[in-house]
């Protein structure tokens, strides 16, 4: 059920239902943090293991410190630089924050959103939200409302419009006086050092279900999804069954053997591409394809974050 109404949207909040939530980077599913009961009603609409933490949404960065016990030096400095915005930082927990929402963990996941309609709203409430992608469990995350009541049709969201990142936020721990990259995001690495110099990347570390997005397999259509840098190359493997090709920036070459094209960026724009990719797949998804081979993108900026997001798309 979508709705324009922020009113409607605060008042089920109120009452404990999980609601459909706009962001600058997917949409979220999303319930009062201090409500045990609507957050694991998150983990049930999603089927989502309650060994994989939530991100908790704040409106300020007093709210934030409120709910953890140390707020280092440098977590502050990237608050300042790039809150509200697509960054969450990883940090001892308050007691206040419960087991259920850290998945058991000593730390918890924080950001304040920049989309204005979700800050209108966390404004309007006594509380933080705990917002997952709102897709169930290893699905293509949402970028749009309409995506969101695709998959949950009996949920209240609230219609922000397309999402401008639309790749989930940047994650970031800290170790010492270390900043650590622990995932991808829509807030690329070299931004980052740009503020706090060279940090930590730990993004290939064995850490599937400690930290939110990181299962292997994640964000995935209902069919096959190869990722490489050689998509016709790929075609000879592929007999009998409806392919899709994602190009990052132009198609090379015109196949008999392809049903459809998709260019993410005609400019070569990673931002652009990143923006794309997951609306792409709905759209793909939602035309029956049987095989979408992507073109990987240039490993650098968010070329990383949408590389990251296809391989575990592709992943079995």
């Amino acid at each position: 059920m979508i709705t324009s109404d922020i009113k409607i949207i605060r008042e089920r909040l109120l009452e404990g239902d999980v609601i459909g939530l706009p962001t600058e980077t997917v949409y979220g599913l999303a319930a009062n943090v201090f409500n045990s009961s609507a957050v694991k009603r998150i983990f049930e609409t999603k089927q989502r293991p309650t060994t994989n933490p939530l991100i908790v949404h704040v409106a300020s960065i007093n709210q934030a410190r409120a709910l953890v016990k140390k707020f280092p030096e440098k977590a502050l400095l990237l608050a300042k630089e790039f809150w509200p915005g697509p960054m969450t930082l990883i940090l001892p927990k308050h007691q206040t924050v419960s087991d259920l929402v850290t998945a058991n963990h000593t730390r918890v996941a924080i950001r304040i959103p920049s989309h204005p309609l979700t800050l209108q709203l966390l404004n309007l409430l006594d509380f933080p939200l705990v917002a997952p992608s709102a897709n169930p469990y290893n699905r293509i995350s949402p970028t749009t409302a309409e995506h969101v009541e695709s998959y949950f049709p009996s949920i209240y969201t609230l219609d922000g419009g397309p999402c401008q990142s639309g790749v989930e936020s940047t994650i970031l721990g800290f170790e010492d006086d270390e900043v650590v990259l622990l995932r991808h995001g829509a807030i690329p690495i070299e931004a980052i050092e740009g503020v706090v110099g060279r940090i930590l990347n730990r993004t290939h570390s064995s850490q599937e279900g400690a930290l939110p997005g990181q299962h292997k397999k994640h964000y995935s259509p209902n069919c096959d999804l190869i990722v490489t840098y050689e998509p016709l190359f790929m075609l000879s493997a592929v007999k009998n069954k409806r392919v899709a090709i994602v190009w990052f920036q132009t198609i090379q070459i015109e196949s008999i053997d392809v049903e459809v094209n998709k260019v993410l960026s005609p400019s070569g724009d990673l931002a652009e591409a990143a923006q794309h990719i997951f609306s792409v797949l709905h759209e793909l998804d939602q035309m029956g394809i049987d095989m979408i081979i992507v073109e990987r993108l240039p490993a650098h900026g968010l070329g990383l974050t949408v590389n990251d997001r296809l391989d575990r798309a592709a992943a079995k």
